[in-house]
């Protein structure tokens, strides 16, 4: 494989829409998933109203790349061997001594080494998106809160959290106003959405003139969809896009079958006939990758269009799209803005800070003191030896399933569409991906 990519040469060039091309006000979007959710299990289920207060410091326990195991309530982070690095019993961090006792040097029980799936079952979940995490900190929450006055050790609290994800984000939630967080959204984009910057419109259109298809594929419905693009791209947002894909239900967008996952019309967000290939461009619903590759064929006249996707999930965009389709990957990765994000100790201190400076929660992007870096850990040594530093899992699978990693669609946009990136490689050092290339400083970013 070639050492660089490009995407003057890619014929095809998608996009994944939430926290990649669209990008929120976390700050403001994190405390309206977490409240969502917490308001749903204390009214509908019944938990102590104690979850609906959070101080800021509660938000300090997000960290993308955790793992939490379903029974237990045990919050874990892996290095990339498998072993278990951190954990925490809800949000309570267990000593050095206690993790040694539970896990050793051992994989951690549910650890796939062969593939290295990020996967979800019905035994463990991986937080790997902003969607995700406030709902870590409300599980963490709710363990805590159940084992207060006892020592219950195993849970079955997760089918309400499944319900309380249903209530608020079904498919008709949007049109019904129905949730929490879809009627707020609405009332005020502003407040929790960023509109794209100019230079990424003009890149969009660069893209478009330079001859690219340009794809966008996302798991949101389309009347969320719709709303979210008009006000990062405007009214005219179609225009930039030959095909929109909505309810693509990824990652099974890239790994099922077409009998599994055909795509559907769309008559006023409401999804129709389905429909036996794709024929031509357009705004469709679900779908698959063959299909949808059989018709780019068609449109580039080439028998294998190369095609790059965009996105900020491992698990429902860069994993699948490279593991089933061995599509270029860029992964939008914000815990790379700079480091400010990585260097908290030398930020002013909130006392000096202005009256109306102080946000309401951490930025989920920043280092977290609980769980230190999301790239990058010590693991301690023998009595009188260094603690010796290892990279984590997540950071592992953006090495293996990702061309390149940036902070940001902004951060490429004014480059031109033929610079060469150095992609991950077996070849190259593990952080060459990176865009601006970044190096491990002791657990954080440079």
């Amino acid at each position: 494989m070639a050492q660089h990519f490009s995407l003057a040469a890619c014929d095809v060039v998608g996009f994944d829409l939430d926290h990649t091309l669209c990008r929120y006000n976390l700050p403001e979007s994190a405390p309206l998933i977490y409240n969502s959710f917490a308001q749903y299990l204390v009214k509908e289920k019944g938990y102590d109203k104690e979850l609906l207060t959070v101080t800021p410091e509660d938000w300090d326990f997000c960290c993308k790349g955790l793992a939490l195991d379903l029974e237990d309530g045990t919050f874990i982070k892996l290095a990339d061997n498998g072993t278990v690095l951190r954990a925490s019993r809800g949000t309570k961090m267990m000593t050095p001594e206690a993790l040694a006792e539970a896990y050793g040097k051992k994989e951690w029980k549910h650890f796939v080494s062969d593939t290295g799936v990020p996967c979800h079952s019905g035994k463990y979940y991986f937080y790997d998106n902003y969607f995700d995490l406030p709902g870590a900190l409300l599980c963490a929450r709710v363990v805590d809160s159940l084992t207060k006055n006892s020592d219950q050790k195993t849970f079955d609290f997760w089918k309400d959290i499944v319900a309380g994800i249903q209530h608020n984000f079904k498919m008709s939630a949007f049109k019904e106003n129905s949730g929490l967080y879809f009627p707020e959204i609405k009332r005020d984009p502003g407040k929790y959405l960023h509109s794209c910057p100019e230079s990424v419109r003009k890149w969009l259109r660069k893209l478009k003139n330079a001859g690219k298809i340009l794809l966008l594929i996302t798991s949101s419905h389309s009347d969320y969809c719709r709303l979210l693009c008009e006000y990062i791209l405007g009214n005219d947002f179609e225009d930039l896009f030959d095909i929109v894909i909505t309810n693509a239900l990824k990652p099974g967008f890239f790994s099922h079958s077409p009998s599994q996952r055909p795509f559907r019309t769309l008559k006023n967000d409401e999804e129709q006939e389905v429909l036996p290939s794709l024929d031509k461009p357009g705004w469709y619903s679900q779908g698959n990758a063959v299909h949808l590759y059989e018709l780019l064929k068609k449109m580039t006249g080439k028998p294998e269009p190369k095609v790059v996707y965009f996105g900020d999930s491992m698990h429902s965009d860069v994993f699948p799209a490279r593991h089933y389709r061995n599509w270029e990957t860029v992964l939008i990765l914000e815990e790379l803005q700079g480091e400010e994000a990585w260097k908290p100790e030398e930020s002013e201190p909130l006392e000096k800070r202005g009256k109306y400076e102080v946000p309401k929660t951490k930025l989920l992007n920043t280092f977290s003191k609980k769980w230190g870096s999301f790239f990058i850990d010590s693991v301690s040594q023998r009595e009188n030896s260094e603690d010796s530093l290892v990279y984590t899992w997540s950071s592992k699978r953006i090495n293996t399933y990702s061309t390149i990693a940036i902070p940001s669609i902004e951060a490429i946009a004014e480059l031109p569409l033929d610079y060469k990136f150095t992609r991950f490689s077996s070849n190259s050092s593990k952080t060459a991906g990176y865009y601006p290339l970044v190096n491990y400083t002791n657990g954080l970013i440079e």
